[in-house]
């Protein structure tokens, strides 16, 4: 299996093989033979090169993944080439205007930019109460905000266009 990982930033080509007992893994053609284990739901315990290591995986509500490492928390997007998910992906971009869509249902709680106002990547946009949670509604992409199709106090369903940034 060959998959495509960015972490932080960085793009890795890692292929994964099942060995007798060890996995038997290329990390940007470099081998490594690897002894993972599932220790509980979400946490996996590594033994790579001789060093000992607990993997633990988080998603955020957003839907960004982040591996945890010790105290090293990393940005990750795991990407296998073969699905028609990573396909499309691949030949969409950050072309045009990009829509900052509602996770789950919730109340806008505020709003932290306004229309025309320039915006980078991963800037918060809007503030959003769920489940006695805020959550910060990230832009998308660096860009201008085109509208904010949302108001402070307003009920949002999942799936709800909160705002346009082109």
């Amino acid at each position: 299996m060959t998959y495509d990982v960015v972490v932080d930033g960085r793009k890795h080509q890692v292929e994964l093989d099942r060995g007798d007992k060890l996995w038997l893994c290329k990390v940007d053609g470099k081998p490594i033979e690897v002894d993972a284990a599932l220790t509980a739901r979400d946490v996996l315990s590594l033994l790579a090169g001789g060093k000992a290591y607990e993997v633990k995986r988080e998603r955020s509500l957003q839907g960004e993944l982040h591996m945890v490492i010790g105290s090293a928390r990393y940005a990750v997007d795991v990407q296998d080439p073969r699905s028609l998910r990573t396909r499309r992906s691949i030949g969409a971009s950050d072309a045009g205007p990009q829509k900052l869509k509602s996770p789950m249902p919730g109340k806008i709680v505020r709003i932290l930019v306004s229309e025309k106002d320039e915006v980078k990547a991963g800037q918060g946009i809007i503030v959003m109460e769920a489940m006695k949670m805020q959550n910060e509604m990230k832009s998308p992409k660096d860009g201008r905000v085109q509208k904010i199709l949302t108001a402070e106090g307003a009920a949002v369903n999942a799936g709800d266009t909160l705002a346009i940034i082109d």
